[in-house]
């Protein structure tokens, strides 16, 4: 998969899953669950322990089913392990030129992490495929991400922090590309309780709200 198809499919599902648990076996099955739900992509951060086996694992699984990224990666040498692994994009909570760098030479979007403006232009300028708006929920959540949109119409935004089923509608209709799901969607409580058809079902209302959404702007 070429990195411009892996961005176009994160733009058209509109939704990124922000993976966080505490063993691979229960990163294996919160993935199963938003995949059922109807939402084809998830990103394992790189707290989960084993990640970059886990993306493997993944890859593996699901083969172009699911596009699989790594998240919270800090450094080149981190990101140049999870595509090797087969990580199709990369996600950092902050701006690293050398990791935008990386995944550059091997052709796989990254999301680099910026919070101010200038933070934001200098994400794009060094060659980030989107911008990863973290933590949004912290300076104003959807009204943040239109007041950027504005001056900033040409960088493609993916707010994360405080998206849930009750903001995301608000969230694309500001102009956001995608958002960067956690918590609220990927719920590990859920997952061990024997839940995870409720996972499913909100994966399907979230997909529902972005398509409203879409519709409505």
């Amino acid at each position: 998969m070429e990195r411009g198809d892996a961005l176009s499919r994160i733009i058209r599902t509109g939704i990124v899953p922000v993976v966080r648990a505490s063993s691979a076996e229960e990163a294996l099955a919160v993935t199963e669950a938003i995949r059922a739900g109807g939402i084809d992509v998830i990103e394992v951060t790189m707290t989960v322990p084993g990640a970059v086996e886990v993306i493997r694992d993944l890859v593996r699984r699901y083969q172009d089913e699911v596009l699989v990224g790594a998240g919270t990666v800090l450094d080149a040498q981190t990101a140049r392990a999870c595509m090797l692994a087969g990580a199709r994009f990369v996600a950092s909570p902050a701006l690293d030129e050398a990791t935008i760098a990386c995944c550059r030479t091997y052709s796989v979007p990254v999301m680099a992490g910026a919070l101010t403006p200038t933070e934001v232009v200098c994400a794009w300028r060094a060659g980030a495929a989107m911008v990863k708006v973290f933590p949004c929920s912290a300076v104003g959540g959807a009204s943040y991400v239109r007041a950027l949109k504005a001056p900033l119409p040409q960088i493609e935004l993916i707010p994360t922090g405080g998206v849930s089923l009750a903001t995301v509608a608000d969230f694309i209709s500001a102009g956001a590309a995608a958002v960067g799901a956690g918590a609220d969607l990927v719920d590990v409580k859920k997952i061990r309780a024997g839940e995870a058809s409720v996972v499913s079902e909100k994966a399907r209302r979230y997909l529902q709200e972005i398509a409203h959404a879409r519709q409505e702007s």
